[in-house]
């Protein structure tokens, strides 16, 4: 909460006080709690308390986070606040607020550093915390996102742990810098490069990304939200000038193929109905196809006033997500690549009973309970979604906008059709829509299994 304070001071602003009492307030309580839990034995925390931690960690986080921006008072309602900064933790990016440029700049830092500390958050929970909680921190991460188990590129997960945050540091500094080589100043250029590399999207100017119309800046923007989607043990094997893992990576390819369809689609679709030259339509389709994809959620202009199949078209980008061991939310590619050959492979099962013919991913085979538990994942994500649809449609919101609502929350992407659209946000719905719609970010970024598990009557049985 202070690392904002240089800046307040920089730009004089109102909110150094704040920030200077909420941030010593928070830690004078998390010392008090650990003091009175300071002999607690290790031993004690199993798996289930261990899942329990992770899912509170996060609401208390939230519920700490919201602070600033109440006392302050430029988030005057706490629901408002609590849905803000959960879904900045979660890298959901969407926001309740109507003038983004009225916050003073400390509190817009908190804002965007709180997509950065969500954004690498999962993997530094599944790698380098959970395993001092007596929980074994890469099986749980090969039940979030299979296949990246053997990618662990040191034997100890809390060196994992710190070698991705590591690579993640850097590529911060490389599109900081590169931003300002575009003309953005420092400010701007460490907000947005923050929620760029945690596939956040929270912005510093009202009109998002869209604020920056230089060519050059959204293509700097492009690529740091495509890298920001690939699986991290790639760019620390780029790091080491190692390039062959990129040719074996079956995720990799179908990644960068579905992004280029993609793009080509929506040219295809987009271009007839505006005057735009090739290189601006190719530009704006493939800014908003990576941004969708990858659950970053900038925007450069309004998507739903294209083609109108590109309105259906931007909506199922919801679902997708980018690869695992990324920052992005979503379901993921690899779990659509494996439902897509599984679903393949079933029907030469069928011709063929007798036949054993497994999965195979970077010519692996993949194991029937991750199989298990990748359908298991898209059951419950869809069942969620559409409960919650029905939720929301029956608190009042119109159908696209309880479907746009859902999806994008759930998948923390950020933008959504209907009244909570790209240029449009979610100060309108009612307070009990915004509690739902953060219990659905929470959802969704700590990958369904952490939190739902919690409310199996089995969790709590002896």
């Amino acid at each position: 909460m202070m690392s904002g304070i240089p800046f307040s001071i920089y730009y004089q602003d109102n909110d150094i006080f704040v920030l200077l009492v909420t941030g010593t307030s928070t830690s004078l309580i998390g010392t008090l709690l650990w003091f009175l839990t300071r002999k607690t034995e290790r031993s004690d925390i199993g798996k289930r308390e261990g899942y329990l931690i992770v899912t509170l960690g996060w609401v208390v986080m939230s519920l700490f986070g919201a602070v600033p921006f109440v006392v302050h008072g430029a988030i005057p309602s706490y629901v408002d606040a609590f849905f803000e900064i959960m879904s900045g933790f979660t890298t959901t990016g969407a926001s309740i607020l109507d003038d983004i440029e009225a916050l003073p700049h400390g509190l817009l830092f908190w804002r965007s550093i709180s997509q950065w500390i969500g954004g690498m958050g999962i993997i530094v929970l599944s790698l380098a915390i959970l395993p001092l909680l007596g929980i074994g921190g890469m099986q749980l991460f090969s039940a979030e996102v299979p296949g990246i188990t053997k990618d662990k590129f040191h034997p100890r997960v809390k060196e994992t742990a710190k070698r991705l945050w590591g690579i993640y540091v850097i590529l911060t500094f490389a599109e900081t810098i590169l931003l300002m080589f575009g003309g953005l100043n420092l400010f701007d250029a460490i907000n947005h490069s923050f929620t760029t590399m945690a596939t956040g999207g929270f912005s510093t100017k009202n009109q998002s990304t869209a604020y920056f119309t230089s060519t050059y800046v959204q293509y700097v923007f492009i690529v740091f939200m495509f890298f920001a989607g690939m699986n991290f043990t790639l760019h620390y094997f780029a790091l080491h000038l190692k390039f062959e893992p990129f040719k074996q990576n079956t995720e990799f390819k179908f990644y960068v193929l579905f992004l280029a369809l993609a793009t080509l689609v929506i040219m295809f679709i987009h271009r007839p109905h505006h005057t735009f030259h090739f290189e601006e339509s190719f530009r704006q389709s493939l800014f908003h196809v990576v941004s969708l994809v990858t659950t970053t959620g900038y925007v450069s202009s309004d998507y739903e006033n294209w083609a109108p199949f590109s309105r259906m078209f931007f909506f199922m980008l919801l679902f997708i997500g980018g690869c695992a061991g990324s920052t992005c939310g979503s379901i993921k590619i690899i779990r659509h690549y494996l439902m897509f050959k599984n679903g393949f492979l079933e029907l030469k099962r069928l011709v063929h009973p007798r036949a054993i013919i497994p999965v195979r991913i970077n010519n692996k085979a993949i194991a029937p309970d991750i199989i298990s538990n990748v359908q298991a994942f898209f059951i419950l994500y869809i069942l969620i979604f559409v409960m919650s649809s029905i939720i929301l449609s029956l608190a009042g919101l119109d159908f696209l906008s309880a479907i746009g609502a859902s999806a994008t929350c759930l998948g923390n992407v950020g933008p959504g059709i209907g009244t909570v659209g790209p240029v449009a946000n979610f100060s309108h719905l009612p307070d009990l829509v915004k509690i739902i719609l953060s219990f659905l970010m929470l959802v969704g970024r700590l990958e369904l299994f952490t939190v739902l598990v919690i409310f199996s009557p089995s969790f709590w049985k002896k």
